[in-house]
């Protein structure tokens, strides 16, 4: 493997599930994607998303906003 290989930018040689890898990554804020490989060829490409919580009282089930930062403190 040489330093090129690791390169975020698409090449002419670059296999068709790269590109729905780098699609899928790109949208994801906290999640898993996963390969599935069968005799040395990618057959399936799983995208597992997960919603954070924002951290709060028990039963609090505040997600964060999409900055990804925490919601505002509210004043009762």
């Amino acid at each position: 493997m040489n330093a090129d290989s690791h390169s975020l930018t698409p090449s002419a040689a670059e296999p068709a599930w790269v590109a729905i890898v780098r699609e899928k990554v790109a949208g994801l804020r906290y999640g898993v994607v996963q390969l599935v490989v069968h005799d040395g060829r990618v057959t399936q490409i799983e995208r597992t998303e997960k919603t954070r919580l924002a951290p709060g009282a028990p039963g609090d089930a505040t997600p964060f906003p999409p900055t990804g930062q925490p919601p505002a403190a509210t004043k009762a």
